[in-house]
């Protein structure tokens, strides 16, 4: 059973160690505790263990009404089990119990899996960012969501 829960400190090291082995350009350690420490205001992450080990997370800044999904990104022997839909979800109720209204990501323009598990989740491209990422170089889809037509309500 997997359970999905707020990151702690404690989570840094296995986060850490799944951004390793997802992105070309993966987040320090530094930089995931100064989030956790000093950008309270506007960070929020959430895990994903198995067992009492982490194997996924996923987080978000709110910038006023909106949320910015910064990374998504589940360990490769649980890939494929509905994870990172289901760290997106937990992510969803907790900012919409902020009142946030929006979300958006940019995604690599090759990575599929990804780019369809937004689409899936309700998200829409809404243009592209020429050469957005670095080692390699490469164009990403920005993506929205409004959260309302999320509830059926638009």
């Amino acid at each position: 059973m997997i359970e999905y829960r707020p990151m702690t400190e404690e989570d840094i090291p296995h986060v850490i160690e799944i951004e390793n082995q997802c992105f070309s350009q993966p987040w320090s350690a530094e930089a995931m505790l100064r989030e956790l420490r000093e950008n309270v205001k506007m960070a929020r992450y959430m895990v994903a263990c198995a067992d009492g080990r982490v194997v996924g997370y996923g987080g978000y800044w709110q910038i006023f009404d909106e949320a910015h999904i910064t990374n998504i990104a589940v360990d490769g022997e649980h890939r494929r089990q509905g994870i990172a839909g289901n760290i997106l979800l937990a992510l969803e109720a907790e900012y919409a119990s902020r009142g946030i209204l929006y979300a958006t990501l940019e995604v690599r323009v090759s990575n599929t899996a990804a780019h369809e598990l937004y689409l899936k989740h309700g998200f829409t491209d809404a243009g592209v960012r020429p050469g957005y990422y670095e080692k390699p170089r490469e164009d990403a889809y920005i993506m929205w969501k409004t959260m309302e037509a999320a509830s059926g309500s638009r």
